[in-house]
Parts: C-alpha cells; sequence; structure tokens
C-alpha cells in the first residue's frame, strides 16, 4: 500500500510501507531449494518475534512452523507429536542444529489416544517439572461431499481427530499447567486449540469438519471459565485458507491449471496464507504477551472471516 497525500485517508509512515513491501516480495519470490535434509525451508514472512510447546510432522504444516517459533523464542523443551513419523526425527535434527539449547522430543501417537496423551504430558512433568503450552493442532479434512451423504461413523472420525483430541489435550494440561514446584511458584500456562473459520461461519469447510471445529472454540471459551482463577489461558486459532498439507490439493491443482494467482481471492488480502502466519499468532497466545487473552477464537484468514462472500471489486 503507498502513502497517499489525500487527507481524507490514512498516511502510511514510511517504516510500515516498507514492511508491506518486504512481505509482499517474499510472497513473490520463489522458495529456496530444500534447506536441511532435503527438507523444504519454512516460508517466513516477519522478523522473529520478540518475547520468550503439535501436529508438526507435516513439511508443511502449521505445527512444524510453530515449533521453530517455540524453539527460536526461548522454549527450554519442545515436544514435536504427530500420528505419522515420517519426517519428525529430521525435524528434530533441523530444530537441534538451528536451536542447540533446546530440548526436542519427536513422539508418534494418535492425539485422539487418552493414554498417549497423558503419556507425553507426565514427561514433560517428570523431565521438566512444569507444563507451560499446549497446542493442540492434529486436524483432517474430514468429508467433502453433501451432509446428506455423510455416514455417521465418518463425521465421528472427523469429530473425533479434530474435537476430541482438544478435549483431552485441555483435560490432561490443565493440571500440569496448574501444578507449581521452587522453579514455578503460580499455577498457569496456554492451552491453544486449532479451529477454522469454518468453526465460525459456513461455507468453509464441510459439515464434519464445520462442526469439529466449531467444537475447537466452544471448548476454548467453555474451559477457560472452568479454569477460572488458575491463570491457565485457553484459545482458540482460526485459520483461512493456509498453504499445508492439508490443502495441498488445492494449490497442486491450480498451480497445474495456471490459477494459482486466484487462491485467495475471497479475502481482503487477495492470497492465501502461510504457515509461518498462523505460527506467529500461536506464539503470542502461548507468550506472557497475551497474558490477558482468554476464551478467545482468533481468525488468521487475510480478513475471510469478517465479511460476507462478496465479489471482489463490486459492492452489493
Amino acid at each position: 500500500m503507498a502513502p497517499t497525500t489525500d487527507k481524507s485517508l490514512p498516511v502510511v509512515s514510511s517504516v510500515p510501507e516498507r514492511r508491506l513491501e518486504q512481505v509482499s516480495q517474499h510472497l513473490r519470490s520463489p522458495d529456496e531449494v530444500a534447506s536441511f535434509e532435503g527438507i523444504p525451508k519454512i516460508r517466513e514472512v516477519a522478523r522473529d518475534s520478540v518475547g520468550p510447546a503439535l501436529g508438526a510432522n507435516s513439511l508443511a504444516g502449521i505445527g512444524r512452523a510453530s515449533a521453530h517459533q517455540f524453539a527460536r523464542n526461548g522454549a527450554r523443551a519442545v515436544f514435536i507429536c504427530d500420528y505419522s513419523d515420517t519426517h519428525l526425527t529430521t525435524h528434530q535434527r533441523e530444530l537441534k542444529s538451528l536451536y542447540p539449547a533446546v530440548d526436542i522430543h519427536p513422539r508418534k501417537f494418535d492425539a485422539s489416544d487418552e493414554d498417549a496423551v497423558k503419556a507425553v504430558v507426565d514427561e514433560a512433568l517428570e523431565k521438566y517439572g512444569r507444563l507451560d503450552v499446549f497446542f493442540a493442532n492434529a486436524g483432517i479434512v474430514g468429508q467433502i461431499e453433501k451432509f446428506t451423504s455423510i455416514t455417521g461413523e465418518n463425521f465421528m472420525r472427523t469429530l473425533k481427530t479434530n474435537a476430541l483430541s482438544v478435549f483431552l489435550a485441555a483435560k490432561l494440561a490443565a493440571p500440569a499447567m496448574m501444578r507449581t514446584n521452587k522453579e514455578k511458584p503460580s499455577s498457569g500456562g496456554s492451552i491453544i486449540g486449532t479451529a477454522s473459520v469454518a468453526g465460525i461461519r459456513s461455507n468453509a469447510g464441510s459439515t464434519d469438519y464445520s462442526a469439529s471445529k466449531a467444537a475447537v472454540v466452544s471448548m476454548m471459551q467453555t474451559c477457560a471459565w472452568q479454569l477460572a482463577g488458575t491463570n491457565v489461558r485457553c484459545n482458540a486459532i482460526c485459520p483461512g485458507l493456509i498453504e499445508t498439507g492439508m490443502t495441498a490439493p488445492v494449490y497442486e491443482t491450480a498451480r497445474a491449471r495456471g490459477s494459482e494467482g486466484k487462491i485467495g481471492q475471497l479475502n481482503p488480502m487477495r492470497r492465501g496464507g502461510q504457515p509461518d502466519e498462523v505460527a506467529r499468532m500461536v506464539l503470542f497466545l502461548a507468550s506472557d504477551e497475551a497474558s490477558y487473552v482468554n476464551g478467545q477464537a482468533i481468525a488468521v484468514c487475510g480478513g475471510l472471516s469478517s465479511g460476507h462472500p462478496a465479489v471482489m471489486g463490486k459492492l452489493g
């Protein structure tokens, strides 16, 4: 956005102007060649955050990007967990090469398995005596068909992965975050559940997916109230169209058709998002900088959820 001398419009100072141009230029630039053991570099869209532990196996995922943000910004230890461990140990080596002072623990398990979630929470307490952050980020896309064609079994499968996993994270992490000791004299922590714009507005996902993400929003709000006075905060992030492993088919199809430029045209930013952009909101919610942010569903969607569907450039 260029500065303007029209007094009816706000003037953008030179520093924000340069910042916007840097982001735009970065997003227009081609990705660099793989930077670590054959896995692609994370596309970062801003400088390091200032201030201070996820499905993290995907090469292009919010979990992986968030693990990097936590490690970069002061985490003592990060547990990177996923249903698949195809790339987890590679991610571990990459993180250790970049942040040697941070303990990285890859763990393979089903996030909807209560015993498995309890085991990783117990391990964190045993090793470090505390748990400060739990980012519940497991998710599947659901059934891409009309609701009348979705079976009850498939509906519940989506709810199990997307919603039950967040419930278990909150149920098991909250008591751990309330545990105090000499190193942590006061109760506190941050639980973050990945919802979606599909959980706050219709027409952004399938019926089962949307229902599961609305459940995440509701749980984070309800848990925040039930944890009143504990200083354990619960929030949901609601990503829009982000270029991840889950949305890869959308991007691959668009690129094959030569229509990649149309991706994200329904939001005011007129582009899709990058995992790093969501990870920075996750980091904020995990940090003390968000100490008064609780029970919220925060959209990271380029503005998609701020209005009704519209054709860009035309007013209704």
